[in-house]
């Protein structure tokens, strides 16, 4: 078993980084489809539901970003293509929306598979020994079942 230079299993952060890579695709449909809701959104919930996503995309690029790093960290290549995002995400581009609840609805399922996506990655970062990994997925998992909380509730579930 080798070990790269953070002393890392090799084998294991490939199989981390690939994970990483998967979720990475799937944040960034999830961030240009935030994009649109913001850009798109009508009705009487337009001056909150603006402001709400455009809070919602900074806060999915900035964790895009912690992601390409964490895979750069581990020694492996981001992905940075679009045709690889649209391959690989579970997240389906969602177009033209302005209705703010199908908006809303759409980023609840959303977090719903990126949240499933990091439980996986805390185990698979559990069993490689990588602590950057699982505090990264542990944040994000811990702030977005409280956002998936409020977004239900705006919803009325």
């Amino acid at each position: 078993m080798g070990k790269n230079f953070i002393g890392l299993d090799t084998a294991k952060t490939e199989k981390l980084a690939d994970s990483l890579n998967d979720l990475l695709s799937n944040y960034q449909i999830f961030y240009m489809n935030v994009r649109g809701f913001h850009w798109n959104i009508k009705g009487s919930d337009f001056f909150e539901l603006h402001v709400k996503f455009e809070e919602l995309y900074d806060d999915l690029l900035l964790k895009v970003d912690e992601i390409a790093e964490r895979v750069l960290t581990l020694g492996h290549r981001p992905s940075h293509s679009y045709s690889s995002y649209i391959e690989r995400s579970e997240v389906k581009e969602c177009k033209d929306v302005s209705d703010g609840k199908q908006a809303m609805q759409n980023i609840v399922e959303s977090f719903a598979t990126l949240i499933g996506k990091q439980r996986d990655l805390l185990a698979l970062a559990g069993d490689a020994e990588d602590e950057g990994t699982v505090a990264l997925m542990s944040d994000y998992i811990s702030q977005q079942e409280k956002t998936v909380w409020m977004y239900r509730s705006y919803l009325g579930h």
